[in-house]
């Protein structure tokens, strides 16, 4: 048993622990097991700070059943550690700011939350097809609940579309393993993406083109990149501030992980050919939900669309298929999780004082709570890209890349940058600035110490991973290199078996 096979059961053991103790104590024992959970998780950073490791680390190969040959396969690389990371960090974060929001079936909803923690560490470090997508699953049922019972008014109708939305891609990209394993004789993943590096399974153009589909279209859901985004401004909306922080922040990186891990290597020529009308549904997102940003009333609404916008940035990047691409795409989605659910979290502890989550019901709150402002504005800097923040970094390594390949696509990007700074400007100004109402005054009430312990390590975090990038980025660049490395070299060789045969064509 390794470090990571720690880190990824304790969060299932601590589930079954909560649904067992005594509800008084399921609040302070579930911050004190996501804590412990995170703790731990810390180790898996030893590998990369003293021997910078070329393959994956922490693995567990063991056979899970036996026909058909299905492998408990796990491992950690420098594409999933800091989404482990980020996964534990954000979950005793989100177990702080739901200690007051919370109020019925308590030890459920923090059960619930520990689970999804169990299947999102499980879909970071999966080797084998057919487990990953066993924790794909089970990442939607604790969410399906954690809108359904704990959300607002529309909860049922958000969970049941979040629930159908990603079931309908889950059913593609699971035709598509099983393919796989006919084709292959195996699920696991190291072993289906040796043979098609040396050439023993080959795909046809058109196999290779549906399966990237039905994979892809699973992850695009997941992004959720244009068009298939319109169950997410539902699903934020009404899903609890602990809900909305785990799904900006980590469930929507699933789908881009999804790409990175599975479309580009396994798929390399479809996901070259794809690029171009890939390109052009991440910029129509970036354009699209910035737009739709600017004229929403809600605050939870318009920062939804704000990650539609910011995660097109994320699937540009990694189309763009260059190294500074690669790694903007990855540092943005650490950033996005980092910067968006702490965006939530404040209009979360907003929303406990006014009860309310339209922007018209605010103004002058910089008045009442000052800190609050404060912590409101660096949030919404960071949000927009300001240097020496994090969404610089990697907006700017997305940008850099693109435009090494195609100065087009740049050039209509940069426009939701300058939207971005246009709809958070003018969110903080509505909200913050202005005269206080009376209800503004009467209800509004600056941080208190619960809710200055759960947004300082984030705030910590955006001007840490703005100014010190590289204690984030070598083990990012390294993967990404070799991701790079083996869809340049399948399509070389490609190249060089079908010359001799159009020239005999010819």
């Amino acid at each position: 048993m390794t470090l990571l096979d720690a880190v990824l059961f304790l969060p299932l053991i601590g589930f079954a622990a909560l649904l067992l103790i005594p509800k008084q104590f399921s609040r302070a024992a579930a911050l004190i097991i996501s804590l412990l959970i995170f703790i731990v998780s810390l180790g898996l950073i030893g590998p990369y700070w003293f021997a910078n490791p070329s393959g994956y680390v922490f693995t567990t190969d063991a056979v899970w059943i036996n026909s058909p040959p299905i492998r408990y396969h796990v491992g950690l690389d420098g594409l999933s550690l800091w989404l482990v990371l980020l996964t534990t960090l954000l979950t005793p974060i989100s177990v702080a700011v739901s200690w007051k929001y919370i109020d019925h079936r308590v030890k459920e909803f923090y059960a619930f939350l520990i689970l999804l923690e169990f299947g999102l560490i499980g879909v970071f470090v999966a080797l084998d097809l057919f487990l990953f997508y066993v924790f794909w699953e089970i990442c939607l049922v604790p969410m399906y609940f954690l809108i359904g019972i704990w959300g607002h008014e529309r909860r049922i109708y958000a969970a049941v579309k979040f629930f159908l939305y990603t079931m309908a891609g889950s059913v593609l990209m699971l035709a598509a393993i099983i393919y796989l394993y006919n084709r292959a004789g195996s699920f696991d993943y190291v072993a289906i993406l040796s043979q098609i590096e040396t050439g023993r399974l080959t795909f046809t153009p058109r196999a290779e083109m549906l399966l990237f589909l039905a994979f892809f279209i699973s992850f695009a859901i997941k992004v959720p990149l244009f068009p298939l985004h319109t169950w997410l401004p539902d699903a934020h909306v009404e899903a609890p501030t602990a809900g909305s922080v785990m799904l900006a922040s980590v469930m929507l990186k699933m789908g881009a992980y999804g790409l990175l891990r599975y479309c580009l290597p396994l798929f390399p020529d479809a996901a070259r050919s794809s690029a171009p009308w890939v390109a052009a549904l991440a910029i129509t997102g970036i354009i699209y939900g910035a737009l739709v940003a600017l004229v929403q009333p809600n605050m939870k609404k318009l920062v939804a669309y704000s990650s539609v916008s910011h995660l097109g940035f994320v699937v540009l990047g990694i189309f763009s298929f260059t190294q500074q691409g690669l790694d903007g795409a990855v540092y943005q989605m650490l950033n996005h999780g980092i910067s968006t659910g702490a965006l939530f979290m404040l209009v979360g502890y907003l929303y406990e004082r006014r009860h309310s989550l339209e922007i018209a019901a605010y103004g002058g709150v910089a008045t009442p709570a000052p800190n609050l402002s404060i912590i409101f504005l660096i949030t919404t800097l960071a949000s927009i890209g300001l240097p020496s923040l994090n969404n610089f970094v990697g907006e700017y390594l997305v940008l850099q890349g693109t435009a090494m390949e195609h100065f087009t696509w740049t050039a209509f990007a940069a426009i939701g940058v300058i939207l971005s700074a246009c709809y958070m400007l003018w969110l903080y100004q509505r909200a913050f600035f202005g005269k206080a109402s009376d209800g503004v005054t009467h209800h509004i009430y600056d941080l208190t110490g619960r809710e200055w312990a759960a947004i300082v390590p984030l705030i910590a975090l955006m001007v840490w991973m703005g100014t010190f990038t590289q204690s984030f980025l070598p083990p990012i660049s390294a993967q990404n290199a070799r991701i790079l490395d083996t869809t340049h070299r399948l399509k070389t060789e490609r190249v060089q078996i079908l010359a001799p045969e159009a020239i005999r064509a010819r």
